[in-house]
């Protein structure tokens, strides 16, 4: 699965680069539909859980939701407007998002790099709700407890073997952060 940010769409192919699927009409826009017709502005980071493919809509501050089975998108959060606190009110309709920018999948949680306030948020699936997992939204490396940790721009996620916690590339600080996902853990370099 590429994000074909320049060009407003989602790729998929197989392994030696031929071509499965694209996703989205290669217009930036906003609009939810079938393959051919729905419209993503600079998507960034994506992940996929069985059939649906989530992707972060970074331009147009959304979550978006990829049916691979239906060949479908929609928006899972995000109400298209850019997110001026820290503090996500927590239903998904009504909560504005501010550059996401990744995201990776640990355990039926959802977890979202947040380049714009610096955290990391998260999404139970299922749920109607999004929350904020980690980092004080200001700007900076700071190790510590989730609620008081500093990311300086949180750009990728991957899940660690153990599935314990999730890397974080934090790349205005030039580092390689670790966050856990269980218990009351702490935020690492």
């Amino acid at each position: 699965v590429i994000s074909d940010t320049s060009h407003n769409r989602i790729v998929i192919s197989d392994l030696q680069g031929e071509v499965q699927q694209v996703i989205g009409s290669g217009a930036a826009g906003r609009s939810d539909g079938n393959f051919e017709t729905a419209r993503f502005h600079h998507p960034q980071g994506t992940c996929l859980v069985g059939d649906t493919l989530y992707v972060a809509d970074t331009e147009n501050h959304l979550l978006r939701i990829i049916d691979l089975q239906q060949e479908t998108v929609a928006t899972l959060a995000g109400t298209g407007e850019q997110a001026r606190n820290r503090n996500p009110p927590t239903t998904l309709a009504d909560t504005p998002l501010n550059s996401p920018w990744a995201r990776c999948h640990v355990n039926g949680v959802l977890y979202i790099a947040m380049a714009g306030p610096h955290q990391i948020w998260s999404h139970t699936l299922a749920t109607d709700t999004i929350e904020l997992h980690a980092g004080n939204g200001r700007e900076d490396v700071i190790n510590g407890s989730l609620s008081d940790s500093s990311f300086a721009q949180p750009s990728g996620l991957a899940i660690t073997a153990d599935q314990s916690g999730f890397y974080v590339a934090d790349s205005e600080g030039s580092s390689i952060r670790l966050v856990p996902t269980v218990g009351d853990g702490k935020v690492t370099t």
